[in-house]
């Protein structure tokens, strides 16, 4: 079958998606190690609260990095959207692991703050390269 899009960018959407059911799933771990307990943490140094907000930071751009990536592979068969491809996925599983390894969500990590960077530089990119390949 062919789509138009890339193997290396569906690959990386997938294991992107992945990565977003895994995080959700860390979060119902965390609620049932913690039983009948506070189910709405506060604390910044609470693994149920860094779990969530693990998962809810992938929420926020998961999906728009995704739809992107879809996007910008119909619109060019060009390798940059392959290695943005690659850079959105290691961008957002270094977020994840630098949240999830994270004593507390007081003070960022140096892992953590790259990563978001390199998916805002990611994102950007591709909103670019989509433009870009329109006209």
């Amino acid at each position: 079958m062919t789509t138009g899009v890339d193997t290396v960018t569906i690959v990386c959407c997938a294991l992107m998606g992945i990565l977003l059911f895994l995080l959700g799933a860390n979060v119902t771990r965390q609620r049932a190690i913690r039983g009948s307990e506070n189910q709405m943490p506060t604390d910044p140094s609470d693994r149920l609260l860094i779990a969530q907000r693990a998962h809810g930071n992938a929420a926020e751009y998961v999906p728009t990095l995704i739809v992107l990536l879809l996007v910008c592979s119909t619109l060019s068969d060009s390798w940059w959207v392959a290695a943005l491809a690659i850079a959105a996925l290691v961008m957002r599983s270094l977020h994840a692991v630098g949240m999830l390894t994270s004593k507390t969500l007081a003070t960022h990590g140096p892992l953590r703050d790259v990563a978001a960077f390199g998916t805002y530089v990611t994102g950007v990119a591709l909103g670019v390269t989509a433009i870009i390949a329109i006209t």
